[in-house]
């Protein structure tokens, strides 16, 4: 595979066509991490083989190899997760947005935070994080916010993160120093694809508005009809994008959401239930979260799924989220593989 798309990439015409050089490239670099991923693995393997040849006769050796045995664990883990990433788009970019429930400057507050905890959680993976469009709260934090997270499988882990997010804590907005709880709703979709047939914009369907800027953005950005919303008539989707200086980069930024979005919804649909791609859809405050981080009156996170546990919170919000990640997809991939193993005793059956 590597030899061909290096074939492909020494003919004298492969940089005429721009978009598909990008995609070659892209894989090409992909399959050949891959396979540096393996060598070096094996490299590890065969170290702690002779570790422990040699740990026969002295047992510092052995020590040694199990040490190189623990980092081995934990890349396989990591390379064992990736083999759950099964749909089409897990290896996709991801869109990310972030918006606050009930509770105005609080809640606005805790989406800032959740907004600080994801980009540190990409940076930490070497992902690249691009803000689409970010509204700046009236007192605090965010009222509305969707980055682009760049990086090889970044939407099958953060799918994983989809639903309503739940803080308690001690509010620094209250004088009488009384404990508050916040909700905030995070929802992810794939980045869609420009070449991508399911979904291609019809802009007879959509309604494109231009106006003002809010919020703090400087003279050029509060004086200029920057900001773009479009309306997708048959859906009644709304997408808007304020936080680019020129009103082209706001406009290709909805574009790329509306694309995210209405694919979600066909996949909804097509599946009949919405938890195939998007989730459950429910109110964002008591009863829905999926996850609590408590700072108050002790420090714990919680996810209500997995039933998976941290008792640093500070850790998780400084990006820590891979244990919760993690034992999300493989909770449902294990759902998955019971009930295809269900499906397949019920056919014979039959």
């Amino acid at each position: 595979m590597v030899l061909a798309l290096e074939a492909k990439m020494a003919d004298a015409h492969f940089w005429d066509d721009l978009a598909e050089t990008q995609k070659t490239v892209q894989l090409s670099s992909q399959l050949k991490s891959k396979i540096q991923e393996y060598r070096d693995l094996y490299k590890e393997y065969e170290e702690a083989q002779l570790l422990y040849e040699l740990g026969q006769e002295e047992e510092d050796y052995l020590r040694e190899a199990g040490t190189v045995l623990e980092k081995l664990k934990m890349v396989l883990d990591q390379m064992e997760l990736q083999l759950l990433f099964r749909d089409k788009y897990d290896r996709s970019n991801a869109i990310l947005s972030l918006h606050p429930g009930a509770g105005g400057t609080e809640s606005q507050d805790w989406t800032e935070m959740l907004l600080r905890m994801y980009t540190r959680w990409a940076e930490r993976r070497g992902y690249g994080v691009e803000m689409l469009d970010f509204l700046p709260g009236d007192e605090a934090g965010v009222k509305s916010v969707a980055l682009l997270i760049k990086g090889e499988n970044a939407y099958g882990y953060l799918k994983a993160e989809k639903g309503v997010h739940r803080l308690v804590r001690i509010s620094p907005f209250d004088a009488s120093g009384r404990r508050h709880t916040s909700f905030s709703a995070v929802d992810v979709l794939p980045e869609v694809g420009d070449d991508t047939e399911e979904i291609v914009l019809d802009y007879t369907d959509i309604k494109v508005d231009t106006y003002r800027s809010g919020g703090a953005g400087g003279q050029h950005v509060n004086k200029t009809d920057s900001a773009v919303r479009m309306t997708h008539l048959p859906t009644g989707i709304v997408v808007q994008c304020q936080n680019e200086r020129s009103q082209i980069s706001n406009r290709l930024s909805c574009e790329k959401i509306l694309k995210a979005k209405l694919l979600d919804l066909k996949r909804a649909e097509a599946e009949k239930e919405m938890a195939g791609i998007r989730g459950d859809q429910q109110e964002i405050g008591w009863g829905s979260q999926i996850r609590s981080y408590v700072f108050h009156p002790y420090s714990l996170v919680k996810d209500h799924r997995t039933n998976i546990e941290a008792g640093n919170v500070y850790s998780v919000m400084d990006g820590e989220l891979d244990a919760f990640i993690d034992g999300y997809l493989r909770k449902q991939a294990a759902l998955e593989n019971s009930a295809t193993r269900e499906q397949k005793r019920d056919n014979e059956e039959v």
